[in-house]
């Protein structure tokens, strides 16, 4: 075999095997963006019980209005249905920690009350800070049941702040930057409940 006989052959054989890697990629591509899909939908659905929504939340996010709010800015929300009638909201948060920005998701019921709250991102301190990241959370556990008036406004802050919170230990600016952001939240769905539960407000 001559040498323009073995180049043509690599050349072949180069362009089959990227042709075949273009197609199995591609022909994979939809199969791994709806498994990160689910993957997404459980991270972000695991705070309301499975039977207590039938809709699919985060197919229609919800239009927020004025989110940069007084410790933390909205980054997107869902409303969570059942036969047509609004269970929760949730609302996707950004606030400052200790050493970077922490991404909060704080579910909200109908009632005006926390269903749960779950760190999605955060950079705080290794063995401080960052066991708000831990899942399950007892700390963050405490905030459930609790809504706007329950405690008051002077109620949601730390203890040592003359609040009503314990914090995590050693970790006061990641504890005292998570609870202000969950008030927040909580404030701005008594302001906005209507456009977000898309019903008319309760009594």
């Amino acid at each position: 075999m001559n040498r323009a006989s073995s180049i043509a052959i690599l050349i072949l054989l180069g362009t089959s095997g990227a042709g075949l890697t273009y197609i199995a990629q591609h022909s994979s591509a939809p199969r791994i963006v709806a498994e990160q899909r689910l993957i997404d939908s459980r991270n972000l659905l695991d705070l309301l019980p499975s039977d207590s929504y039938d809709n699919q939340p985060l197919d229609q996010p919800l239009t927020l209005e004025n989110t940069a709010l007084g410790s933390s800015t909205l980054l997107a929300g869902y409303r969570a249905t059942k036969s047509g009638k609004p269970y929760a909201v949730l609302l996707r948060s950004q606030t400052l920690g200790y050493a970077g920005a922490i991404d909060l998701l704080i579910a909200i019921d109908e009632n005006a009350r926390l269903i749960g709250v779950k760190t999605l991102k955060q950079t705080e301190t290794p063995g401080l800070g960052a066991r708000i990241a831990d899942w399950p959370n007892t700390w963050l556990q405490s905030f459930t049941g609790k809504s706007r008036s329950d405690p008051d406004d002077k109620g949601w802050a730390l203890k040592k702040d003359r609040g009503q919170f314990d914090q995590m230990a050693g970790a006061t600016i990641t504890s005292r930057a998570v609870i202000n952001a969950t008030h927040d939240a909580l404030r701005y769905f008594d302001d906005h409940r209507q456009q977000l539960l898309g019903s008319a407000p309760h009594e």
